[in-house]
């Protein structure tokens, strides 16, 4: 995912609230959300609006100012400023590899190598290996994500299942890589060592990907009968050539270069601005194109010509402008996060968790359901990884469990499960990116479901159960 940086914690000497009263608060946002979402249909935006209101009137019953609630709500979102940042610029990463011929080339040829009934398997340790190398689950779908929902729409498999699997494979490196920003901090925040972080997480994780891959083997076979038929082939590959120039060893540079920048460890903003100026040399020098519609597309692009209408939607996506409504919806989930972390009502809410927990096995459970609803009460899955933290290191202290199985379990629960739910930054991204609604592709993110299961039930087994000295 994306980096953050720490924000200074604001003085506050207000009261903490009840566990009664945080209870009543966080029922009150479900049951707004709930309602909204599920039974008038109403806008998720407002939705989360109306979740907000009803939380700055908790705040303000405690005793906070108008101007105190407000300075909660800019806390929560400057402290997510660097997703924010990278919203913007995949956006226009994936424009630019829209007009390069980026995105065009390797639909191209996928068409040709990949068979449908080897499609999910490929895909998910294609998008596994791209976010390992990379340490970024938005990059990855941002890039080969894209490629690979416009191969599966083009085989006719269902889109859900082609997005859950893109995201299964995303996550895997966004949980495993060394240079991720959340493997980083959780290793950080639970007072551990990146790669024995990193080593407590395959005991979970690497037999959740064996599970996933044969079951993603499973349901492709039941597609091998759906190959392309010739002449659609045909036409889709010929409209490609027709619009675009597809020498590979050109329309790869981006990718490439981004790829290599991220391996170096350069800062994604980085790594992301440069490939996206090398598309933007490569679309007006290579692809003919004019350097004002290039830049224009940068903010919002226009559909193909191929003359291939699902092709042309996809090769018209990117752009700032589409960023927008995954935006707005981020600055109003992290506003309401916001609140609900300085005025302490998950604090609270979570303490009388963890007070009544004895067991080892309860304890990660608990660990794992609690960097959830972190996410669901505050859109954004670092925040939650520093809260979880710093709430559970004395109880896995006391029971001389390692800090590494803190930090594991923390990632399980946030890290695994925040592109699942529909207004954190990374279900917004998701969806906006791939066209495919978080509550439809959700059930096939297989590796972002069974992990954390796999974890439960490997902890009441005592198997992967590190302990301190």
């Amino acid at each position: 995912m994306t980096g953050t940086s720490p924000v200074e914690e604001m003085p506050m000497s207000r009261p903490n609230p009840t566990f009664w009263q945080a209870l009543v608060c966080f029922v009150g946002i479900f049951v707004l959300i709930a309602l909204g979402m599920f039974v008038y249909a109403i806008s998720i935006h407002v939705t989360l609006f109306l979740a907000l209101i009803w939380t700055v009137i908790h705040a303000c019953k405690l005793g906070y100012t108008f101007n105190e609630v407000r300075g909660m709500m800019d806390d929560g979102i400057i402290k997510a400023l660097p997703a924010i940042y990278i919203f913007l610029l995949i956006g226009m990463v994936i424009s630019s590899f829209m007009q390069s011929g980026t995105i065009a080339s390797l639909l191209y040829h996928g068409l040709e190598w990949i068979s449908p009934g080897l499609f999910l398997v490929a895909g998910l340790l294609l998008c596994s290996f791209m976010s390992v190398a990379t340490g970024t689950s938005w990059g990855t779908v941002g890039t080969i994500g894209v490629v690979l929902v416009g191969i599966g729409e083009a085989m006719s498999i269902p889109l859900p299942l082609v997005v859950g699997m893109v995201v299964s494979g995303a996550t895997f490196g966004d949980k495993l890589s060394p240079i991720s920003d959340t493997t980083n901090l959780a290793a950080m925040c639970a007072g551990t060592s990146l790669y024995r972080h990193i080593g407590c997480m395959l005991y979970t994780t690497l037999p959740t990907l064996l599970i996933v891959s044969v079951i993603f083997f499973i349901w492709g076979m039941e597609f091998e009968g759906l190959a392309i038929p010739a002449a659609h082939m045909d036409e889709i590959r010929t409209s490609l050539v027709a619009a675009y120039r597809m020498d590979l060893w050109v329309t790869l540079l981006p990718l490439l270069l981004m790829f290599g920048l991220s391996i170096k460890r350069y800062a994604a903003e980085v790594s992301m601005s440069c490939s996206i100026a090398l598309a933007a040399v490569i679309a007006v020098w290579y692809q003919d194109k004019s350097a004002v519609e290039v830049i224009n597309a940068l903010w919002m692009n226009t559909p193909g010509e191929t003359g291939v209408d699902n092709i042309d939607e996809l090769l018209g996506r990117g752009g700032i402008y589409s960023m927008a409504w995954t935006l707005l919806l981020s600055i109003l989930a992290l506003a309401l996060g916001g609140i609900l972390h300085r005025a302490s009502f998950l604090q609270v809410l979570l303490q009388q968790v963890v007070s009544r927990v004895r067991r080892v096995s309860a304890l990660i459970a608990t660990t794992i359901v609690s960097g959830v609803v972190g996410n669901m009460a505050m859109g954004e899955a670092y925040i939650s990884i520093i809260l979880n933290c710093q709430l559970f290191k004395s109880a896995y202290e006391k029971n001389a469990v390692d800090h590494a199985v803190l930090s594991r379990s923390v990632e399980e629960g946030a890290t695994l499960t925040t592109g699942l739910i529909p207004w954190t930054t990374a279900g917004t991204f998701y969806v906006a990116t791939l066209g495919v609604p978080t509550l439809e592709y959700a059930p096939y993110a297989l590796l972002n479901i069974l992990n954390p299961l796999v974890s439960m039930l490997m902890a009441v087994l005592g198997i992967g159960l590190l302990r301190s000295k």
